[in-house]
Protein backbone atom coordinates (compact mmCIF):
# COMPACT_ATOMS: atom_id res chain seq x y z
CA UNK A 1 0.00 0.00 0.00
CA UNK A 2 2.92 2.66 1.05
CA UNK A 3 5.48 1.07 -1.66
CA UNK A 4 5.68 4.43 -3.09
CA UNK A 5 7.38 5.84 0.17
CA UNK A 6 10.80 4.45 -0.73
CA UNK A 7 11.47 5.54 -4.13
CA UNK A 8 10.26 9.23 -2.93
CA UNK A 9 12.43 8.81 0.03
CA UNK A 10 15.26 7.99 -1.96
CA UNK A 11 14.38 10.56 -4.68
CA UNK A 12 14.02 13.44 -2.38
CA UNK A 13 17.44 13.10 -1.15
CA UNK A 14 18.57 13.71 -4.39
CA UNK A 15 16.71 16.59 -4.94
CA UNK A 16 17.61 18.23 -2.00
CA UNK A 17 21.41 17.13 -2.73
CA UNK A 18 20.94 18.72 -6.50
CA UNK A 19 19.29 21.76 -4.18
CA UNK A 20 23.14 22.13 -3.03
CA UNK A 21 22.40 21.45 0.74
CA UNK A 22 25.49 19.81 2.40
CA UNK A 23 25.34 15.85 2.24
CA UNK A 24 25.13 14.87 5.66
CA UNK A 25 22.32 16.86 6.98
CA UNK A 26 20.20 16.64 3.52
CA UNK A 27 20.14 12.51 4.46
CA UNK A 28 19.64 13.20 8.20
CA UNK A 29 16.70 15.60 7.16
CA UNK A 30 15.12 13.09 4.49
CA UNK A 31 15.38 10.33 7.30
CA UNK A 32 13.48 12.42 10.37
CA UNK A 33 10.91 13.40 7.71
CA UNK A 34 10.56 10.00 6.30
CA UNK A 35 10.66 8.36 9.65
CA UNK A 36 7.75 10.67 11.02
CA UNK A 37 5.94 9.52 8.20
CA UNK A 38 6.54 6.02 8.46
CA UNK A 39 5.72 5.86 12.13
CA UNK A 40 2.64 8.06 11.88
CA UNK A 41 1.12 6.01 8.97
CA UNK A 42 2.31 2.53 11.03
CA UNK A 43 4.12 1.47 8.63
CA UNK A 44 7.16 0.31 11.49
CA UNK A 45 7.20 0.31 14.79
CA UNK A 46 9.35 3.51 16.50
CA UNK A 47 11.19 1.29 18.43
CA UNK A 48 13.07 0.68 14.98
CA UNK A 49 14.79 3.98 15.96
CA UNK A 50 16.62 2.64 18.86
CA UNK A 51 19.20 1.20 16.60
CA UNK A 52 20.14 4.25 15.13
CA UNK A 53 22.84 5.24 18.27
CA UNK A 54 24.42 1.72 18.04
CA UNK A 55 24.78 2.04 14.13
CA UNK A 56 26.74 5.39 14.91
CA UNK A 57 29.19 3.62 17.02
CA UNK A 58 29.94 1.36 14.57
CA UNK A 59 30.95 3.19 12.30
CA UNK A 60 32.76 5.52 14.79
CA UNK A 61 34.92 1.97 15.21
CA UNK A 62 35.17 0.52 11.93
CA UNK A 63 38.19 -0.24 12.01
CA UNK A 64 38.40 0.15 8.33
CA UNK A 65 37.53 3.62 8.18
CA UNK A 66 40.14 4.48 10.03
CA UNK A 67 42.50 4.88 7.07
CA UNK A 68 40.89 7.48 5.67
CA UNK A 69 42.15 10.03 7.93
CA UNK A 70 46.09 8.54 7.49
CA UNK A 71 45.71 8.50 4.01
CA UNK A 72 44.21 12.00 4.04
CA UNK A 73 47.15 13.16 6.52
CA UNK A 74 49.55 11.22 4.30
CA UNK A 75 48.70 13.37 1.04
CA UNK A 76 48.69 16.66 2.77
CA UNK A 77 52.12 16.04 4.41
CA UNK A 78 53.68 15.40 0.88
CA UNK A 79 51.56 18.27 -0.39
CA UNK A 80 54.05 20.14 2.16
CA UNK A 81 56.84 18.21 1.74
CA UNK A 82 57.84 19.96 -2.16
CA UNK A 83 57.90 15.81 -3.83
CA UNK A 84 55.33 17.19 -6.35
CA UNK A 85 57.50 20.14 -7.53
CA UNK A 86 60.15 18.25 -7.74
CA UNK A 87 59.09 15.54 -9.51
CA UNK A 88 57.38 17.93 -12.20
CA UNK A 89 60.40 19.68 -12.49
CA UNK A 90 62.26 16.47 -13.13
CA UNK A 91 60.16 15.10 -15.36
CA UNK A 92 59.57 17.91 -17.71
CA UNK A 93 63.06 17.39 -18.27
CA UNK A 94 63.59 14.25 -18.51
CA UNK A 95 60.47 13.57 -21.08
CA UNK A 96 60.45 17.70 -22.76
CA UNK A 97 63.06 16.30 -25.88
CA UNK A 98 59.79 14.26 -27.11
CA UNK A 99 56.40 16.05 -28.91
CA UNK A 100 54.24 15.76 -26.12
CA UNK A 101 56.57 15.06 -23.44
CA UNK A 102 55.33 17.70 -21.29
CA UNK A 103 51.92 16.09 -21.18
CA UNK A 104 53.13 12.56 -20.76
CA UNK A 105 55.36 13.79 -18.04
CA UNK A 106 52.10 15.46 -16.10
CA UNK A 107 50.86 11.69 -16.60
CA UNK A 108 53.61 10.05 -15.09
CA UNK A 109 53.87 11.83 -11.77
CA UNK A 110 50.66 12.06 -11.60
CA UNK A 111 50.64 8.11 -11.71
CA UNK A 112 53.49 8.53 -8.94
CA UNK A 113 51.87 10.99 -6.66
CA UNK A 114 48.59 8.54 -6.83
CA UNK A 115 50.93 5.93 -5.94
CA UNK A 116 51.90 7.75 -2.80
CA UNK A 117 49.19 10.29 -1.72
CA UNK A 118 45.74 9.11 -3.14
CA UNK A 119 44.69 12.91 -2.58
CA UNK A 120 43.35 14.27 -5.61
CA UNK A 121 43.11 18.00 -4.45
CA UNK A 122 47.00 17.87 -3.50
CA UNK A 123 47.89 16.80 -7.01
CA UNK A 124 45.64 18.46 -8.99
CA UNK A 125 46.22 21.98 -7.49
CA UNK A 126 50.68 20.95 -7.64
CA UNK A 127 49.81 19.97 -11.04
CA UNK A 128 47.80 22.87 -11.96
CA UNK A 129 50.34 26.06 -10.26
CA UNK A 130 53.91 24.30 -11.83
CA UNK A 131 52.94 22.31 -15.12
CA UNK A 132 50.23 24.73 -16.38
CA UNK A 133 52.16 27.69 -16.66
CA UNK A 134 54.87 25.64 -18.58
CA UNK A 135 52.87 24.10 -20.95
CA UNK A 136 51.17 27.32 -22.17
CA UNK A 137 54.57 29.30 -21.84
CA UNK A 138 55.98 26.11 -24.67
CA UNK A 139 52.48 26.81 -26.97
CA UNK A 140 50.32 23.52 -25.93
CA UNK A 141 46.82 23.60 -26.74
CA UNK A 142 45.05 25.15 -23.50
CA UNK A 143 42.32 22.08 -23.39
CA UNK A 144 45.18 19.68 -23.95
CA UNK A 145 46.79 20.90 -21.46
CA UNK A 146 44.16 21.16 -18.87
CA UNK A 147 42.28 18.02 -19.59
CA UNK A 148 45.90 15.86 -19.16
CA UNK A 149 46.17 17.71 -15.84
CA UNK A 150 42.47 16.64 -14.39
CA UNK A 151 43.09 13.31 -15.45
CA UNK A 152 46.16 12.56 -13.88
CA UNK A 153 44.81 14.06 -10.92
CA UNK A 154 42.32 11.85 -10.75
CA UNK A 155 44.98 8.86 -11.16
CA UNK A 156 44.67 8.56 -7.47
CA UNK A 157 41.49 7.16 -6.92
CA UNK A 158 42.25 4.07 -8.92
CA UNK A 159 46.08 3.53 -8.40
CA UNK A 160 45.94 2.65 -4.48
CA UNK A 161 46.43 4.13 -1.81
CA UNK A 162 43.10 5.61 -2.49
CA UNK A 163 40.27 6.59 -0.28
CA UNK A 164 37.60 6.13 -2.89
CA UNK A 165 39.17 2.16 -2.56
CA UNK A 166 38.84 2.24 1.06
CA UNK A 167 34.76 3.46 0.94
CA UNK A 168 34.11 1.06 -1.30
CA UNK A 169 35.61 -2.24 0.67
CA UNK A 170 33.76 -0.71 3.48
CA UNK A 171 30.30 -0.42 1.42
CA UNK A 172 30.69 -3.93 -0.25
CA UNK A 173 32.55 -5.89 2.42
CA UNK A 174 35.61 -6.74 1.00
CA UNK A 175 39.06 -6.64 1.94
CA UNK A 176 40.61 -3.27 1.24
CA UNK A 177 44.06 -5.01 0.64
CA UNK A 178 42.53 -7.19 -2.23
CA UNK A 179 40.89 -4.06 -3.50
CA UNK A 180 43.67 -2.00 -4.00
CA UNK A 181 45.65 -5.60 -5.57
CA UNK A 182 42.58 -5.11 -7.96
CA UNK A 183 43.09 -1.90 -8.70
CA UNK A 184 46.44 -1.93 -9.45
CA UNK A 185 46.73 -3.15 -13.03
CA UNK A 186 43.79 -1.49 -14.48
CA UNK A 187 45.14 1.82 -12.45
CA UNK A 188 48.38 1.31 -14.42
CA UNK A 189 46.72 0.57 -17.29
CA UNK A 190 44.70 3.74 -17.33
CA UNK A 191 47.96 5.85 -16.90
CA UNK A 192 49.37 4.11 -19.66
CA UNK A 193 46.34 5.26 -22.25
CA UNK A 194 46.47 8.72 -21.00
CA UNK A 195 49.96 8.81 -22.03
CA UNK A 196 49.67 7.10 -25.30
CA UNK A 197 46.59 9.70 -26.37
CA UNK A 198 48.96 12.56 -25.13
CA UNK A 199 51.83 11.12 -27.70
CA UNK A 200 48.95 10.27 -30.20
CA UNK A 201 47.70 13.64 -30.01
CA UNK A 202 51.26 15.19 -30.49
CA UNK A 203 52.38 12.67 -33.36
CA UNK A 204 49.18 13.76 -35.34
CA UNK A 205 49.07 17.63 -34.46
CA UNK A 206 52.66 18.48 -33.37
CA UNK A 207 51.20 21.82 -33.16
CA UNK A 208 49.01 21.15 -30.07
CA UNK A 209 51.82 19.14 -28.07
CA UNK A 210 55.47 20.76 -29.23
CA UNK A 211 58.62 19.67 -27.47
CA UNK A 212 60.91 21.54 -25.60
CA UNK A 213 63.13 23.69 -26.88
CA UNK A 214 67.28 23.05 -26.24
CA UNK A 215 67.02 26.48 -23.85
CA UNK A 216 64.50 25.33 -21.72
CA UNK A 217 66.24 21.77 -20.79
CA UNK A 218 68.22 23.55 -17.24
CA UNK A 219 70.26 20.40 -16.71
CA UNK A 220 71.49 16.98 -18.60
CA UNK A 221 73.31 14.07 -18.87
CA UNK A 222 74.71 12.35 -15.64
CA UNK A 223 73.33 15.34 -14.12
CA UNK A 224 69.84 14.67 -14.81
CA UNK A 225 70.30 11.06 -14.20
CA UNK A 226 71.44 12.17 -10.78
CA UNK A 227 68.85 14.10 -10.25
CA UNK A 228 65.88 11.69 -11.54
CA UNK A 229 67.39 9.04 -9.02
CA UNK A 230 67.01 11.15 -6.04
CA UNK A 231 63.39 12.84 -7.40
CA UNK A 232 62.27 8.97 -8.08
CA UNK A 233 63.79 7.17 -4.63
CA UNK A 234 61.60 8.95 -2.04
CA UNK A 235 58.10 8.25 -3.66
CA UNK A 236 58.96 4.63 -4.36
CA UNK A 237 60.40 4.10 -0.80
CA UNK A 238 56.95 5.30 -0.12
CA UNK A 239 55.16 3.32 -2.54
CA UNK A 240 56.92 -0.10 -1.03
CA UNK A 241 56.36 0.94 2.60
CA UNK A 242 52.46 1.32 2.40
CA UNK A 243 51.29 -0.99 -1.18
CA UNK A 244 54.64 -3.63 -0.31
CA UNK A 245 53.07 -4.17 3.38
CA UNK A 246 49.70 -4.62 2.48
CA UNK A 247 50.15 -6.92 -1.13
CA UNK A 248 52.52 -9.34 1.39
CA UNK A 249 50.36 -9.35 3.88
CA UNK A 250 53.20 -7.59 6.46
CA UNK A 251 50.34 -5.24 7.63
CA UNK A 252 46.48 -4.29 6.76
CA UNK A 253 45.10 -1.10 4.77
CA UNK A 254 45.02 0.88 7.73
CA UNK A 255 48.20 -0.09 9.18
CA UNK A 256 49.94 0.77 6.22
CA UNK A 257 48.55 4.15 6.06
CA UNK A 258 49.77 4.98 9.76
CA UNK A 259 53.12 4.04 7.79
CA UNK A 260 52.63 5.92 5.40
CA UNK A 261 52.09 9.21 7.36
CA UNK A 262 54.86 8.89 9.60
CA UNK A 263 56.92 8.07 6.10
CA UNK A 264 55.49 11.44 4.76
CA UNK A 265 56.25 12.92 7.99
CA UNK A 266 59.91 12.02 7.84
CA UNK A 267 60.15 13.20 4.27
CA UNK A 268 58.84 16.41 4.56
CA UNK A 269 61.60 16.77 7.58
CA UNK A 270 64.44 15.26 5.22
CA UNK A 271 63.37 18.31 2.92
CA UNK A 272 63.37 20.93 5.73
CA UNK A 273 59.82 21.33 5.26
CA UNK A 274 58.55 20.18 8.28
CA UNK A 275 57.49 23.67 9.91
CA UNK A 276 54.67 23.84 12.64
CA UNK A 277 53.00 25.64 10.76
CA UNK A 278 52.62 23.49 7.62
CA UNK A 279 52.47 20.52 10.37
CA UNK A 280 49.16 22.40 11.84
CA UNK A 281 47.87 22.78 8.37
CA UNK A 282 48.39 19.23 7.51
CA UNK A 283 46.06 18.67 11.03
CA UNK A 284 43.53 20.99 9.97
CA UNK A 285 43.19 19.36 6.44
CA UNK A 286 42.50 16.00 7.95
CA UNK A 287 40.21 16.59 10.43
CA UNK A 288 38.18 18.80 8.30
CA UNK A 289 38.11 16.01 5.50
CA UNK A 290 36.99 13.11 7.72
CA UNK A 291 34.88 15.08 9.79
CA UNK A 292 33.12 15.29 6.74
CA UNK A 293 33.22 11.68 5.99
CA UNK A 294 31.78 10.84 9.44
CA UNK A 295 29.23 12.99 9.57
CA UNK A 296 28.56 11.81 5.85
CA UNK A 297 28.78 8.13 7.41
CA UNK A 298 26.57 8.97 10.20
CA UNK A 299 23.64 10.75 7.69
CA UNK A 300 23.84 7.86 5.56
CA UNK A 301 23.29 5.35 8.42
CA UNK A 302 20.17 7.37 9.43
CA UNK A 303 18.79 7.28 5.75
CA UNK A 304 19.75 3.44 5.60
CA UNK A 305 17.79 2.66 8.55
CA UNK A 306 14.60 4.25 7.72
CA UNK A 307 14.58 3.31 3.98
CA UNK A 308 15.03 -0.07 5.14
CA UNK A 309 11.90 0.00 7.55
CA UNK A 310 9.96 1.45 4.36
CA UNK A 311 11.20 -1.05 2.12
CA UNK A 312 13.16 1.11 0.10
CA UNK A 313 16.09 -2.01 -0.50
CA UNK A 314 13.37 -4.49 -1.38
CA UNK A 315 11.48 -2.26 -4.26
CA UNK A 316 15.41 -1.36 -5.64
CA UNK A 317 16.64 -5.04 -5.02
CA UNK A 318 13.25 -6.58 -7.05
CA UNK A 319 13.46 -3.68 -9.85
CA UNK A 320 17.73 -4.03 -10.33
CA UNK A 321 17.62 -8.07 -9.95
CA UNK A 322 14.83 -8.17 -12.64
CA UNK A 323 15.88 -5.77 -15.54
CA UNK A 324 15.81 -7.05 -19.08
CA UNK A 325 19.42 -9.03 -19.97
CA UNK A 326 19.68 -10.55 -16.44
CA UNK A 327 23.13 -9.77 -14.99
CA UNK A 328 24.14 -7.49 -18.14
CA UNK A 329 20.82 -5.72 -17.64
CA UNK A 330 22.28 -5.24 -14.01
CA UNK A 331 25.49 -3.90 -15.09
CA UNK A 332 25.06 -1.95 -17.69
CA UNK A 333 22.23 0.27 -15.64
CA UNK A 334 24.15 0.06 -12.48
CA UNK A 335 27.19 1.58 -14.39
CA UNK A 336 25.15 4.25 -15.84
CA UNK A 337 23.62 5.18 -12.52
CA UNK A 338 27.10 5.16 -11.05
CA UNK A 339 28.37 7.51 -14.02
CA UNK A 340 25.39 9.90 -14.28
CA UNK A 341 25.31 10.72 -10.52
CA UNK A 342 28.77 11.58 -10.93
CA UNK A 343 27.51 14.51 -13.01
CA UNK A 344 25.78 15.82 -9.95
CA UNK A 345 26.84 14.48 -6.66
CA UNK A 346 30.30 13.72 -5.11
CA UNK A 347 31.81 10.08 -5.23
CA UNK A 348 31.39 10.10 -1.61
CA UNK A 349 27.71 10.25 -1.84
CA UNK A 350 27.62 7.73 -4.57
CA UNK A 351 29.11 5.59 -2.83
CA UNK A 352 26.95 5.81 0.57
CA UNK A 353 23.95 6.00 -0.84
CA UNK A 354 23.48 4.61 -3.81
CA UNK A 355 26.60 1.07 -3.76
CA UNK A 356 24.74 -0.42 -0.43
CA UNK A 357 21.45 -0.64 -2.49
CA UNK A 358 23.73 -2.55 -5.85
CA UNK A 359 25.72 -4.85 -3.62
CA UNK A 360 22.74 -7.11 -2.02
CA UNK A 361 21.92 -7.86 -6.09
CA UNK A 362 25.79 -8.24 -7.16
CA UNK A 363 26.16 -10.61 -4.65
CA UNK A 364 22.79 -12.50 -5.76
CA UNK A 365 23.93 -12.14 -9.52
CA UNK A 366 26.82 -13.92 -8.69
CA UNK A 367 29.32 -11.45 -9.17
CA UNK A 368 32.86 -11.35 -8.02
CA UNK A 369 32.51 -8.05 -5.41
CA UNK A 370 36.34 -7.62 -5.60
CA UNK A 371 35.88 -6.84 -9.56
CA UNK A 372 32.51 -5.13 -8.57
CA UNK A 373 34.47 -2.74 -6.74
CA UNK A 374 37.08 -2.21 -8.81
CA UNK A 375 34.57 -1.20 -11.98
CA UNK A 376 32.86 1.21 -9.12
CA UNK A 377 35.91 2.77 -8.46
CA UNK A 378 36.91 3.18 -12.02
CA UNK A 379 33.95 4.71 -12.78
CA UNK A 380 33.62 6.60 -9.88
CA UNK A 381 36.75 8.12 -11.47
CA UNK A 382 34.97 9.78 -13.79
CA UNK A 383 32.87 11.84 -11.00
CA UNK A 384 35.89 14.37 -11.10
CA UNK A 385 35.96 15.28 -14.75
CA UNK A 386 32.53 15.13 -15.27
CA UNK A 387 30.80 18.96 -15.64
CA UNK A 388 29.43 20.70 -13.87
CA UNK A 389 30.56 19.37 -10.17
CA UNK A 390 33.46 18.17 -11.26
CA UNK A 391 35.99 18.50 -8.31
CA UNK A 392 39.06 18.46 -10.49
CA UNK A 393 37.83 20.82 -12.64
CA UNK A 394 37.13 23.14 -9.89
CA UNK A 395 40.58 22.53 -7.96
CA UNK A 396 42.18 23.54 -11.32
CA UNK A 397 40.15 26.52 -12.04
CA UNK A 398 41.02 27.87 -8.70
CA UNK A 399 45.15 27.45 -9.75
CA UNK A 400 44.56 28.31 -13.75
CA UNK A 401 46.08 31.59 -15.11
CA UNK A 402 44.08 34.43 -16.43
CA UNK A 403 44.17 33.15 -19.79
CA UNK A 404 42.41 29.35 -19.02
CA UNK A 405 38.59 29.98 -18.97
CA UNK A 406 36.22 27.31 -17.60
CA UNK A 407 35.14 26.25 -20.86
CA UNK A 408 39.05 25.23 -21.88
CA UNK A 409 38.67 23.18 -19.09
CA UNK A 410 35.37 21.43 -20.10
CA UNK A 411 36.25 20.74 -23.39
CA UNK A 412 39.72 19.70 -22.60
CA UNK A 413 38.58 16.60 -19.95
CA UNK A 414 36.03 15.14 -22.50
CA UNK A 415 38.13 13.08 -24.03
CA UNK A 416 39.90 11.76 -20.89
CA UNK A 417 36.49 11.06 -19.98
CA UNK A 418 35.95 8.82 -23.02
CA UNK A 419 39.19 7.36 -22.26
CA UNK A 420 38.80 6.05 -18.47
CA UNK A 421 35.25 5.07 -19.48
CA UNK A 422 37.31 2.83 -22.18
CA UNK A 423 38.64 1.20 -19.46
CA UNK A 424 35.71 0.48 -17.55
CA UNK A 425 34.81 -1.14 -20.49
CA UNK A 426 37.75 -3.66 -21.01
CA UNK A 427 37.72 -4.57 -17.47
CA UNK A 428 33.82 -5.90 -17.97
CA UNK A 429 35.09 -7.71 -20.70
CA UNK A 430 38.27 -8.88 -18.91
CA UNK A 431 37.78 -9.34 -15.72
CA UNK A 432 41.27 -11.15 -15.05
CA UNK A 433 42.86 -7.67 -14.95
CA UNK A 434 41.22 -6.82 -11.91
CA UNK A 435 41.12 -10.65 -10.48
CA UNK A 436 44.37 -11.91 -11.10
CA UNK A 437 46.46 -9.82 -8.80
CA UNK A 438 44.47 -10.93 -5.89
CA UNK A 439 43.88 -14.48 -7.00
CA UNK A 440 47.89 -14.83 -6.43
CA UNK A 441 48.53 -12.16 -3.38
CA UNK A 442 50.79 -12.91 -0.34
CA UNK A 443 48.79 -13.20 3.51
CA UNK A 444 45.75 -11.75 1.71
Amino acid sequence: MYDWLGPTMFLGALVILGIGYPVAFSLGATAIVFGIIGVSLGIFDPIIIRAMPSRIFNVMSNYTLLAIPYFIFLGSMLEKSGLAEDLLDTMGILFGPVRGGLAIAVVAVGALLAATTGVVAATVVAMGLISLPIMLRYNYNKELACGVICAAGTLGQIIPPSVVLVVLGDQIGVSVGKLFLGSLIPGLLLAAALAFYCWIVALLKPEMAPALPLSARSISGAALAKRVVQVMIPPLLLIVAVLGSIFFGISTATEAGAVGALGATLLAAANRRLTWKNFVAVCDATMRATTMVLFILIGSTAFALVFRALSGDKFVFDLMANLPGGAWGFLIVSMLIVFFLGFFIDFFEICFIVIPLFVPVAKALGFDLIWFGVLLGANLQTSFLTPPFGFALFYLRGVAPPGITTTDIYRGVVPFIAIQLMIVVVLIFFPQLALYLPAISFGQ
